[in-house]
C-alpha cells in the first residue's frame, strides 16, 4: 500500500510539471546530448564528469527530473525525491535521472550549482545525476526557462 501511495504522489507530482514541455507519454524522448559536464560519477569520494546523451536512459524504468539550476527547483521536488527514496525500489530495475540546467541558474551561482550537485551525487550515489553547464536538454526538449532576473 505505501509503494501505491508512492507511486501516485510521483505521478500527480510529475503531472504537475507534465505541461511545461513538449514531451509526449508513451513516445520517445527527443535526442541530447550533454558535452560540458555530463553525467557526474565517483570514484571513491572525486568526482568526475562524462558526457551524456538520452540513449543511456535505456534499460531501467525511470524518473527524470529537467530542473532549472536554482535552489528553489531542488526544494520544489525534495518531497518527490523523498518518496522515491522511502519507496527503496531495486536499483537492477530503477533510477531517477536528474538534469541540472546550469544555464538557467542565477546569474554569479554557477559554481554553487556544481558543488550542489557534486554533494548530490556523493549523498545519492546510486542516481544518475548530470549537469548540463550550456542548457542542451532544455533546449532539445523545449523546456521553458524562469524569465531572467532584472538587478
Amino acid at each position: 500500500m505505501r509503494c501505491i501511495k508512492t507511486l501516485a504522489l510521483a505521478t500527480a507530482l510529475i503531472s504537475t510539471f507534465a505541461s511545461a514541455h513538449n514531451i509526449s507519454n508513451g513516445e520517445p524522448l527527443p535526442t541530447a546530448s550533454v558535452e560540458k559536464y555530463g553525467e557526474l560519477t565517483l570514484n571513491g569520494d572525486k568526482v568526475g564528469y562524462q558526457p551524456w546523451n538520452t540513449a543511456e536512459l535505456a534499460g531501467k524504468v525511470r524518473i527524470i527530473q529537467a530542473i532549472a539550476g536554482r535552489s528553489s527547483a531542488k526544494e520544489m521536488n525534495a518531497p518527490l525525491m523523498d518518496a522515491i527514496t522511502a519507496a527503496n525500489f531495486p536499483e537492477d530495475k530503477y533510477q531517477t535521472t536528474t538534469i541540472i540546467n546550469q544555464d538557467d541558474a542565477i546569474w554569479g551561482t554557477g559554481s554553487f550549482v556544481k558543488s550542489s550537485a557534486e554533494d548530490s551525487k556523493k549523498e545519492f550515489s546510486w542516481s544518475s545525476i548530470v549537469l548540463d553547464a550550456n542548457g542542451a536538454v532544455a533546449d532539445a526538449w523545449l523546456l521553458r526557462t524562469k524569465a531572467p532576473q532584472s538587478f
